[in-house]
């Protein structure tokens, strides 16, 4: 009988996993041009559709390059605080085409995809 239990609960998992992969799937950050950007600071904030991942974080800009992104919010899960590494790879490559954190690829491109809309 607690055989049978387990067949749901491991249907239900792969459900969400697979309803997952189909979110991220979908978002395909991609870094303004940045020619024509004055100096400042500019917000962006992106929800992952269909998830609770939000990220509202400004990005400084000075001599069209970013010189700083700061993460205002940060809404995940505690596995998904390793994503705000990936804030150093967006600067020094001065690219959102960076690898996401293994583990946090969710909250990795809701960062990233906040970023592209502070720039746009």
């Amino acid at each position: 009988m607690k055989r049978f239990f387990w067949v749901p609960v491991i249907l239900a998992i792969l459900l969400v996993v697979a309803g997952c992969s189909s979110l991220v799937a979908d978002v395909h950050p991609s870094l303004p041009d940045l020619k024509n950007k004055q100096d400042g600071t500019y917000r962006g904030e992106y929800s992952l559709p269909g998830s609770p991942l939000k990220a509202i974080v400004d990005v400084d800009v000075k001599n069209h390059i970013m010189t700083a992104i700061n993460i205002i919010e940060h809404n995940c899960s505690p596995v998904g605080r390793k994503a705000e590494g990936i804030i150093d790879k967006i600067i020094s490559s001065q690219s959102l085409y960076v690898d996401t954190i293994s583990g946090a690829t969710l909250s990795s491109k809701t960062i990233k995809m906040a970023v592209q809309k502070a720039l746009e």
